[in-house]
C-alpha cells in the first residue's frame, strides 16, 4: 500500500528516507534502496567526489529516475560552512533541496540550535528548499518554520546510536506545533523496524535513517523491514489506537448466549 506525502508541494511515494553512508559496497547500498522502496536518499556533499576523477561514486549507484537526491551538509559546525556546502551541493547536483545540518560538537553530533536557525533563514532567502535537522524542541521547530524551512527533522536520539525514540512526548509536541505548515520527519537514532513504527505511530510524516540499515547483519532485509514498518506505523496512526486502560476488558461478550439455548440430553 502506497502512502505518499508532500514536501514543498512535491509528492513522494515513500515516507522512508535513507542515507548513503557506511554501506559495505555501493552495490549493497543500491540493493537496500530498492528493498526499502525509498523515493529520496540523502548524500553528504562534503564526502562525495563530485568531479568524478576518483572513478565511480555513490551517485552512479542511485536510480535518479526513481529516487530524488537530498544533498546534506553533514560535518559542518558553523553557519558559514553549512551555507557554503549547501551552495556547492546545489551547483554540483543541480537541485535546490538541502538537508541542513549545523552540528554543535563532534562528540554528540547534536544540532546547534542557534546556528541551525540562522543558516535556515539564510538558505530559505536564497531559494533553497531546506529540510532542517534539529533537536526535538517544539519552540525551535516553530521558529524554523517561521524563517521558511520546508520540513522539520527532529532527532529521535543521537545520530547512529540506535537508541530509538527517546522522547516521544517532544516528538508529538513538535508535530502538533507545526501541524498543517510543514512535514515533520524523525531523523537519526533509530535502530530497528519497531523504532520506525513507533515514530510513525506518533503521527510524524516520515523517518530518515542510515546506520540501522547500513550496519545491520543483513542490510537488505533490514531495509525491507524498515520500509514495511514505515507503512505499518502510518496506517496504525491513521486507524487510531484504542485508549489505554489499567483495567482488563474482555474480548468476548459477558452477557447473552451463544449457540443452542437448551441443555444437551444426558
Amino acid at each position: 500500500m502506497s502512502l505518499p506525502f508532500k514536501i514543498a508541494g512535491v509528492e513522494f511515494q515513500s515516507r522512508l528516507l535513507l542515507g548513503t553512508g557506511k554501506y559495505r559496497s555501493h552495490e549493497e547500498m543500491r540493493a537496500c534502496h530498492e528493498a526499502s522502496k525509498t523515493s529520496m536518499v540523502t548524500v553528504a556533499v562534503r564526502r562525495v567526489d563530485l568531479t568524478g576523477k576518483s572513478g565511480p561514486s555513490i551517485l552512479d549507484y542511485i536510480d535518479r529516475a526513481k529516487i530524488s537526491l537530498l544533498p546534506n551538509t553533514a560535518g559542518c559546525y558553523t553557519v558559514e560552512d553549512a551555507v557554503r556546502t549547501a551552495h556547492l551541493g546545489r551547483e554540483a547536483l543541480s537541485t535546490p533541496w538541502v538537508k541542513l545540518e549545523v552540528l554543535g560538537d563532534p562528540v554528540t553530533l547534536l544540532p546547534d540550535p542557534i546556528g541551525t536557525l540562522e543558516a535556515s533563514a539564510i538558505l530559505a532567502r536564497e531559494g533553497f528548499i531546506v529540510m532542517a535537522y534539529t533537536s526535538d524542541d517544539p519552540i525551535l521547530a516553530r521558529r524554523l518554520v517561521d524563517v521558511g524551512v520546508a520540513a522539520v527533522m527532529p532527532a529521535g536520539s543521537p545520530i547512529g546510536s540506535g537508541l530509538g525514540i527517546l522522547n516521544p512526548l517532544n516528538i508529538r509536541l513538535v508535530r502538533d506545533t507545526v501541524a498543517g505548515r510543514v512535514p515533520v520527519i524523525v531523523d537519526a537514532g533509530v535502530g530497528t523496524a519497531s523504532d520506525v513504527a513507533i515514530a510513525m505511530e506518533l503521527g510524524v510524516d516520515g523517518v530518515l535513517l542510515n546506520t540501522a540499515v547500513a550496519l545491520a547483519s543483513d542490510s537488505v532485509s533490514m531495509a525491507r523491514a524498515m520500509g514495511l514498518a514505515c507503512e505499518a506505523g502510518r496506517m496504525a496512526f491513521l486507524a487510531g489506537r484504542i485508549a489505554r486502560s489499567t483495567a482488563a476488558s474482555p474480548s468476548s461478550p459477558t452477557t447473552g448466549t451463544i449457540g443452542p439455548t437448551s441443555k444437551p440430553s444426558p
